[in-house]
């Protein structure tokens, strides 16, 4: 079977959800790929007061993607930052910690279940025959702690996936993003980025690459990734002598807070299979329009994917296709908030999808 298949897979799985303060839709579709490698996490409530959404876009299988939906966030709870307040610092953390966890013999074990290299009624990997720690079967991983095992030195999976997640507490949003997932709020029907595409051709993603020893060509991190940051691809995060922020491929994130107001209307976090066919701005508008008739937020998703969705093989509209739409139920506003007001919104992380090196803040 080659990467496309002879028809695509149109068949959605699709959920919804909502608390006091917003609702959210969210749906995948495979479309014409010949496997899907997206996964997505939506915790309504992280905690009393806390969201948590991310879609995670997997190349070279899905076991990475999956293996973020998993425990990321669970991550992001867990990490002392986060009960002090500071949800910036925990998410970035988490990130990183995505690479940690995967590597050694608990790491190779947890991907091979979620790449369904398992046998999964005889308990076997391929050869290996492996019982649940104490506390795993209620997803404690608090310690991960290591286990031994023929996969002891393993230095973690050479497929790897995007992370793009949007965390809302109160009136603050929290985006935090690492690769080509893209993350849009629309406030007064303006779509403004707060994420942005780690391309390797951006000046300061190909001045990391270039300092940790690897090479761009045709666009693509050592003529083979076309990302610049992503979780997992260990094969670009062998230099032993820089930490993780500066090897040839990160996973640390760029992170974006925002300070959300009365005219922020909803948000979306997508993958590249959708905004390979919209633009930031299209999208808004199309959501926007939908909107005025359309209650349930993930049609509105799956109506995307089936404008998007390309009529035969070849271009875009080919790839897998994830996203997830939250709307704001109510207005949200605290003066005494330090984050980014709506004057200011958004940062220098947000730019164009045109030009994403230079332009306005709002997208055209």
């Amino acid at each position: 079977m080659g990467i496309y298949l002879s028809s695509p897979k149109t068949e959605k799985a699709s959920d919804d959800g909502e608390n006091e303060s917003l609702r959210y839709g969210v749906s995948s579709m495979q479309g014409w790929r010949a496997t899907m490698e997206d996964a997505h996490a939506a915790c309504l409530d992280l905690d009393t007061s806390t969201s948590f959404f991310g879609v995670y876009d997997g190349h070279g299988g899905k076991a990475v993607s999956k293996f973020c939906a998993k425990y990321l966030h669970q991550q992001v709870l867990k990490h002392e930052s986060y009960m002090a307040g500071d949800l910036g610092t925990s998410v970035q953390k988490a990130f990183l910690r995505m690479d940690e966890m995967m590597c050694g013999q608990r790491g190779w074990r947890e991907l091979a279940i979620l790449g369904d290299k398992m046998d999964k009624i005889s308990g076997m990997i391929e050869g290996f025959i492996w019982s649940p720690k104490s506390g795993e079967a209620n997803n404690q991983v608090d310690d991960w702690p290591p286990e031994e095992g023929p996969h002891s030195d393993f230095h973690g999976p050479n497929a790897g996936s995007t992370a793009c997640v949007a965390i809302i507490r109160n009136n603050q949003l929290v985006v935090a993003n690492a690769g080509d997932s893209r993350c849009v709020i629309s406030r007064k029907g303006q779509a403004y980025n707060l994420s942005k595409d780690h391309k390797p051709d951006l000046e300061a993603e190909k001045d990391r690459i270039l300092k940790a020893g690897g090479f761009i060509r045709v666009g693509r991190v050592n003529g083979s990734l076309n990302l610049a940051r992503a979780i997992g691809d260990m094969e670009f995060k062998q230099n032993e002598t820089m930490p993780a922020e500066k090897q040839i491929v990160t996973a640390n994130p760029d992170v974006t807070t925002v300070e959300l107001c009365e005219d922020d209307e909803f948000l979306v976090i997508a993958c590249d299979g959708i905004w390979d066919c919209m633009s930031s701005q299209q999208l808004v508008d199309y959501i926007g329009d939908q909107l005025k008739t359309e209650s349930k937020l993930s049609v509105i998703c799956e109506r995307v994917f089936d404008r998007c969705l390309a009529p035969s093989v070849g271009g875009e509209g080919c790839d897998n296709m994830t996203m997830i739409l939250v709307q704001f139920k109510k207005p949200i506003h605290n003066p005494n908030d330090a984050s980014t007001s709506a004057a200011e919104l958004p940062s220098t992380s947000n730019q164009p999808v045109s030009n994403p090196n230079e332009g306005p803040s709002k997208t055209e």
